[in-house]
């Protein structure tokens, strides 16, 4: 019996990193029209609003992902998405905070 083993390749993104929205729909799995509904809920943010591409950070796949979910899995409408968006950011927040009071 023959053991078949697969690569795996990756990026690390952060905040430095600019994705273009071929990029960012590509890793995300997702349609250009979501980036864009995204961006006019205000729930991603350009990092540029140039005319010949927008840029976004490597940490906007993990918001993009997140909205993603949010939509199949609860079939949340964007006004939602956005607003639950929020309140997981608030509730990280939240936590950090305890984390720090408790030394």
């Amino acid at each position: 019996m023959m053991i078949e083993s697969k690569i795996l390749t990756g990026m690390i993104l952060d905040e430095n990193m600019e994705l273009t929205i071929e990029e960012l729909c590509r890793s995300c799995s997702v349609h250009n029209e979501l980036i864009v509904a995204l961006v006019e809920e205000g729930v991603l943010t350009p990092v540029n609003r140039d005319d010949s591409a927008c840029l976004f950070s490597g940490t906007s796949v993990d918001i993009v992902i997140k909205a993603s979910r949010l939509q199949r899995d609860l079939d949340l409408n964007l006004p939602g998405v956005a607003l639950a968006l929020d309140l997981m950011q608030e509730i990280e927040r939240l936590r950090e905070r305890l984390r720090v009071f408790d030394g």
